[in-house]
Formats: structure tokens, C-alpha cells, sequence
């Protein structure tokens, strides 16, 4: 099922050289990332964490990410990291956005040029040199995956046909956390470029009982099938996520989640034919909000220059 038009990837698998919560400003670079990602809508949003997957996952609590980990203890390689995020999100999304976690100065606007894109790999490029993010179209994936030759991540995507360029007013798309100075140069601009009105979408009675936290788990459980591992990729306890499931069904009225016992693997968690239609419909309806609130921001305070 894709849920979802634009997915994205970030490679975060080595502590010791990609330094993911390295402050950059008041937030670490990985913060940075994800907040940039969500502004864009970009969703669902998978990190590839290393042997620092519990670490990550206690910093990035609440942003409602998914966590894989590379399996690669020593030294995690980047195109395997990439290939991890790709193996989960293809059926998933028609593009997929990925970035290494040390390049966090991209705007959203980089961002939504870049969604506008139809070519199967799409590089921003700023002053004739390419950078990051690059977004690869879902009908190129599978080649990708299959590379096993020399150069990586890069060759792979040299391989592809239908790649394509495009210039953007972003020099953060080339500035890594090695450049100190351009880190500096650039944070107050990518500081002004994160300014945006922040809508926290939920559905509620008395209480608030459907959030991004619980819609992020139904997703999951429908491409799963398994509770327990649905848990494990977002970081949360396996009876906390039950209890949110059973509070969701009491304000519907309805079953969202079925169980299914026996069998070689000992059973199953799917959604049910109304839950599925729920989580389609819900994820519909915050893309509405989300482009209702963006252009109504954008006529009220940047067009009128009031910001």
C-alpha cells in the first residue's frame, strides 16, 4: 500500500563519523533533519541508525520516525544503509528523499522543488555542483538494490537512466558538519527557512485519542503484519501500543486492528478492511490541512511581508 507520495531516508549508522547529535544552533543535526523532512510532509521518515539505535531513538521520542538498524558493527557503509531504507520504503512510496545526517542544512523549499520532480533520480545542484538530498523515484529502485558493483552509492545511481539536475537557491545542499564556518555562515538563514506554522493534527472527545504517533503505528501494522515488530521500529512499548489501539477502537466504535492466532509463524497483526480505510482516509485529510495551512501562511505573512 502506498500511503504516502514522498518518503525519506536518513543514514545515520555511524556515530563516530556522521555525529548525529552534533548541536548545530539549539538542535542536533539529526533533529534539524527530521524537522526539515516534516515541514516538507514528507512521510513516513526512516532513520538507519548503527550500534547507537537506542540512543537515537530516546533523542528522536516524539517525532514520529521509524528506526532500522545497520547491521554492520565495525564500520556501517553508507550505500548499506541506503539500500536498508530503500528495501523497507518501495512499496511503500512513489519517491523516497535520502540524505546522509551530516549534510542538515537543506530548506524545505529544496525540498518541495525536488517533489516536483519526475525524473527517476532527481540531484538538487547549487552553483553547478550537485548535493543532498537526491530523490529516487520508486520504478528505480529495484535497480539500485541489485547494484554490486564498484563506487557505491553514487555509481548505482549513475546507472540509472532519466537522471536528472536541477538548480537550487540552497548552498546548504554542499555544507557538512565538517565545514564549521559554513555551519556558522549558515544558520541564521536555514534557522528562517524552518519558520513555519506548526499544526499538531489530532482527533479527540473528551480526550485526544488518534495522533501522527498512532497513525505512524496502524502504518506500520499493515505492512508488518506483526505488533511487536511495528513496536520495535518506532521505539515504543509493546503494551503502551496496545493500549492506544484498544483507546482508538472505543472512540470509533469500530474494530481497527485484528489478531490472528496460529500457523507456522504463530499468528499475525492486521488492520481491518475499516481500519485500513480510516488510516488511508486520515492520511488524506492531514495532507489537505497541511496544504490549507501552508498557502493560508504564506498569503497572510510572507506574501504581505509581514515576516
Amino acid at each position: 500500500m502506498k500511503i504516502s507520495y514522498t518518503g525519506g531516508i536518513v543514514a545515520a549508522a555511524s556515530k563516530r563519523v556522521a555525529k548525529p547529535f552534533l548541536q548545530v544552533g539549539a538542535i542536533s543535526t539529526i533533529r534539524r533533519i527530521v524537522i526539515t523532512y516534516q515541514q516538507a510532509g514528507v512521510f513516513p521518515i526512516v532513520i538507519i541508525t548503527g550500534n547507537d539505535n537506542e540512543e537515537i531513538r530516546r533523542h528522536l521520542s516524539g517525532y514520529g520516525a521509524i528506526f532500522l538498524k545497520n547491521p554492520q558493527d565495525e564500520d556501517p557503509q553508507l550505500f548499506e544503509s541506503v539500500r536498508i531504507g530503500l528495501s523497507f520504503l518501495k512499496e511503500k512510496c512513489e519517491r523516497i528523499l535520502f540524505t546522509p545526517v551530516n549534510v542538515p542544512m537543506f530548506t524545505p523549499c529544496t525540498l518541495k522543488t525536488l517533489m516536483k520532480s519526475t525524473g527517476s533520480i532527481t540531484i538538487p545542484t547549487f552553483e553547478g555542483r550537485g548535493g543532498h538530498p537526491v530523490m529516487i523515484h520508486s520504478r528505480v529502485v529495484e535497480d539500485i538494490l541489485q547494484y554490486e558493483g564498484e563506487g557505491g552509492l553514487k555509481q548505482a545511481l549513475r546507472r540509472c537512466k532519466d537522471c536528472c539536475r536541477i538548480p537550487v537557491e540552497d548552498s546548504g545542499i554542499h555544507i557538512s558538519i565538517h565545514d564549521e564556518e559554513g555551519l556558522e555562515k549558515r544558520l541564521k538563514a536555514h534557522n528562517l527557512s524552518l519558520l513555519h506554522p506548526s499544526v499538531q493534527l489530532q482527533l479527540e472527545k473528551e480526550m485526544p485519542f488518534f495522533h501522527t504517533r498512532l497513525k505512524l503505528l496502524l502504518f506500520l501494522i499493515h505492512e508488518t503484519h506483526n505488533m511487536r515488530l511495528s513496536c520495535t521500529y518506532m521505539g515504543i512499548s509493546y503494551s503502551k501500543s496496545w493500549e492506544m489501539v484498544k483507546e482508538l477502537e472505543r472512540n470509533l466504535g469500530f474494530s481497527v486492528v485484528e489478531r490472528k492466532r496460529g500457523g507456522l509463524d504463530g499468528g499475525s497483526t492486521i488492520l481491518t478492511p475499516r481500519g485500513t480505510e480510516f488510516l488511508m482516509a486520515y492520511q488524506r485529510f492531514e495532507e489537505d490541512i497541511r496544504r490549507f495551512t501552508q498557502d493560508s501562511f504564506q498569503n497572510q505573512f510572507i506574501s504581505t511581508k509581514i515576516l
